[in-house]
């Protein structure tokens, strides 16, 4: 369960980056909804990008366990950083390693790697959240292209994003095997932002609906093939379940660290308030449910890492780690 000196490493360059380029900035970015493109770029430039994805097509394929470490530091200096970069990493490259084609990967994988390119994955729907088996949004085969036509909601980086890995039923009457999946440039004249979300925290990253307005692709954008959309969809549970996992300990420690920050400098009854039992026992609750937190995330890590089957131990990593984030935050 240690480190290796090589995870130290990717480690301690994540935290210095996050230490001078992203934590000084990240108030500013989420009062004024400032797209941290230059903060992203030089994450791009550390393979932050890629962390899965294989040398040969522009990744560093450094593991699980180690871009666990690295969602964790950057989430710790800017929630809304490590969101976008976790997208791109998990279901962004992902579906395109694992099932696309020699010249998709060429196309596509390689930039989004490389961090020249931020990747959304539109999957949820307006009338029925992620339920992958319950998408109307339609692809129609004419002559040698797709036309897509639907709505796609709480895109993240749906604005910023310059590729989609689009979601739609191409053969209504299949059910769930009549989902296939797509890679569709946002630059393309029927991929419309339709609304920005108003949320209540991470404004630098934006969550936007999306609209499909007789969206033509070519046929050789189809990811997979047809009627594998919803296997797809489901095929990156397990990675994005520790990756989401790492976000919210960065999130938590963050909380803990302003926590003990305060509670050193503010007195109350003629000492400072972590000398009283009351406030220490809280700061000591919120360090072993963030350490618990953290063990179950590397243990899912590592077994993922080993080509183990870990969606049970990824699951709990998750459910465990996002609620003691809203518990440490609030």
């Amino acid at each position: 369960m240690f480190l290796s000196d090589q995870e130290k490493m990717i480690q301690q360059a994540a935290a210095q980056y996050v230490k001078e380029k992203i934590t000084p900035y990240a108030a500013s970015w989420d009062r004024d909804k400032t797209f941290p493109k230059e903060a992203l770029m030089g994450l791009g430039e550390l393979g932050f990008f890629g962390m899965l994805v294989p040398e040969k097509w522009d990744g560093c394929e450094i593991g699980y366990f180690s871009s666990a470490l690295v969602l964790e530091e950057i989430a710790a200096g800017d929630a809304a950083c490590s969101t976008i970069i976790s997208v791109t990493n998990s279901v962004g490259c992902m579906p395109i390693l694992n099932f696309g084609s020699e010249q998709q990967k060429e196309l596509f994988l390689k930039p989004l790697a490389r961090g020249e390119k931020l990747a959304a994955f539109c999957l949820t729907e307006p009338h029925a959240g992620s339920d992958a088996s319950d998408l109307r949004c339609k692809a129609k085969f004419v002559d040698d292209h797709y036309i897509i036509n639907g709505v796609k909601q709480f895109i993240t980086s749906g604005k910023n994003a310059d590729t989609s890995i689009v979601f739609a039923v191409t053969d209504p009457s299949a059910g769930k095997k009549g989902i296939s999946a797509f890679i569709v440039p946002t630059d393309n004249a029927g991929y419309k932002v339709t609304n920005i979300e108003n949320k209540m925290g991470q404004h630098a990253s934006d969550t936007a609906q999306i609209t499909f307005e007789d969206c033509k692709i070519p046929k050789h954008h189809l990811l997979g093939q047809e009627g594998q959309g919803y296997k797809i969809a489901l095929s990156g549970l397990e990675g994005g379940r520790i990756g989401i996992a790492a976000q919210c300990v960065g999130i938590a420690r963050a909380a803990l660290d302003a926590a003990k920050q305060y509670a050193s400098e503010r007195q109350a009854f003629g000492k400072l308030i972590h000398q009283h039992q009351a406030i220490a026992f809280k700061i000591a609750d919120m360090a072993t449910q963030l350490d618990a937190a953290r063990l179950l995330i590397w243990r899912a890590a590592r077994m993922k890492d080993r080509g183990e089957n870990c969606l049970e131990q990824a699951s709990m990593a998750k459910l465990f780690a996002s609620e003691m984030a809203e518990k440490n935050m609030f």
